[in-house]
């Protein structure tokens, strides 16, 4: 089940965090375009992109936590359960700031956007660098810890002893 929860945390959370970077490009490349365009671009990315956050996302989270709750007694635990935060800052974020900010740009109008879109655009644009990044550093500590998942020695100093006597 651990191998099972690694891949499937790995692989979806690598999604995840190429498809968030991917998105920021698209977004910081829009900066230098018109109301217009940038409305119109904002409404296909609305179309479908969701679906795929969703999609990726989601698994990454349940994954990563079972994950943590597999990896108990490993040295493996602490940089997943850092992963798992980081995954809930991103889910966070996205509830809190992207989703009602998405929800309103569904309503624009390409041809007559609001007048305060520069600002809109802003927050948006900031809570997403800051979910981007999140994303890939929980990718990055998860990937990180994939190969190096031993059991937790004891602290105990007579156990250490004993065991460099057994080695040699």
């Amino acid at each position: 089940m651990t191998k099972y929860a690694r891949f499937v945390s790995l692989v979806c959370a690598g999604l995840f965090a190429g498809f968030l970077t991917s998105v920021l490009v698209l977004e910081l490349s829009l900066r230098g375009f018109d109301s217009t365009v940038y409305t119109q671009v904002r409404l296909v990315e609305l179309d479908s992109l969701d679906k795929l956050a969703v999609a990726t996302l989601l698994p990454a989270l349940i994954a990563t936590a079972v994950l943590a709750y597999r990896t108990h007694r490993t040295t493996t635990r602490w940089p997943t359960v850092a992963a798992l935060a980081l995954l809930v800052l991103v889910l966070g974020l996205t509830l809190i700031v992207n989703l009602p900010i998405n929800s309103d740009q569904l309503h624009w109008d390409a041809q007559s956007p609001p007048s305060n879109w520069t600002d809109v655009r802003d927050r948006w644009q900031i809570a997403h660098a800051v979910r981007t990044v999140a994303a890939v550093l929980a990718f990055v500590v998860l990937a990180l810890a994939a190969p190096s998942p031993r059991a937790r020695r004891s602290t105990s100093p007579n156990t250490s002893t004993r065991r460099d006597r057994l080695r040699a």
